[in-house]
């Protein structure tokens, strides 16, 4: 049984995107207006928004699509911007929250400052979004909270000396947020893929199992909240094996990831 109200129709869904100006965003922007959703899509860079837009093709005719400008470090715009969207729907199904940054740390160059600013988006945005949306999510009593993290929030990999203790965080926000939101009617939903083929990716200087293309990432967003799964996982093959190492001794853990991701 699922854990969440599962999503069997995204047609007429209004559906916002906060992070689809590239990557894994902008394939699940692709994914909902393919099948009839009508969209806004979010993120800082607006001309890549609008070039977006003009790629996008509706499933019907009266699926609709915006863009819109935000920055979810800045407590201005997200407040600007949940307003504009209200202006427009009367009522939200689905917030995907994509938007994240990942910057390659290791303790040898460990900097406080770009430190911070990873804390800022990939864990403080989606806050800030959440808390923002809130009475209207409320008010309304259905809709779904969707947060993208990360496999690397299971446990420590190599070069997220920051970055993965941002997604562990996300991942228990979400657990506690989906314990307060199911007797609204709300659900929440925690997306963690593994490597997926995007810009943010590409700074990796090893090997990454199982990689992905951000489509095929889309495609497994899209169907977990049509099954109404609170943990979104892919590829399986991967995301599977870290959480199995979880509960192994740490030499054994230490060793198979230095063993496997070849570092």
């Amino acid at each position: 049984m699922p854990l969440n109200i599962p999503i069997a129709d995204f047609n007429n869904k209004n559906v916002w995107i906060i992070g689809a100006s590239s990557g894994i965003g902008e394939a699940c922007a692709q994914w909902m207006v393919h099948r009839g959703a009508n969209v806004f899509i979010s993120a800082r860079r607006e001309e890549l928004l609008h070039l977006l837009v003009s790629k996008l093709k509706p499933l019907n005719n009266t699926a609709s699509i915006h863009c819109l400008s935000l920055d979810v470090t800045d407590e201005n715009s997200v407040h600007k911007a949940v307003g504009h969207v209200l202006e427009v729907w009367d009522h939200i199904d689905v917030v995907l929250f994509v938007s994240g940054i990942y910057t390659p740390i290791r303790a040898e160059n460990f900097d406080y400052q770009i430190s911070k600013k990873m804390v800022q988006t990939n864990l403080l945005g989606p806050m800030l979004v959440v808390s923002s949306l809130m009475p209207q999510l409320l008010k309304q009593q259905f809709g779904h909270i969707a947060l993208v993290g990360s496999v690397a929030g299971y446990s420590g990999l190599p070069q997220s000396l920051v970055y993965g203790p941002t997604k562990a965080a996300l991942l228990n926000f979400s657990e506690s947020l989906y314990y307060d939101l199911k007797p609204h009617g709300i659900s929440v939903h925690i997306i963690s893929p593994g490597f997926v083929k995007t810009p943010a990716t590409d700074q990796n200087d090893f090997h990454m199992p199982a990689l992905i293309s951000a489509q095929d990432a889309a495609n497994a967003i899209g169907q977990g909240l049509s099954k109404g799964e609170f943990d979104i996982h892919f590829p399986k093959r991967f995301s599977l094996f870290l959480k199995f190492l979880r509960i192994l001794p740490y030499g054994l853990y230490f060793w198979l990831i230095k063993k496997f991701l070849k570092v």
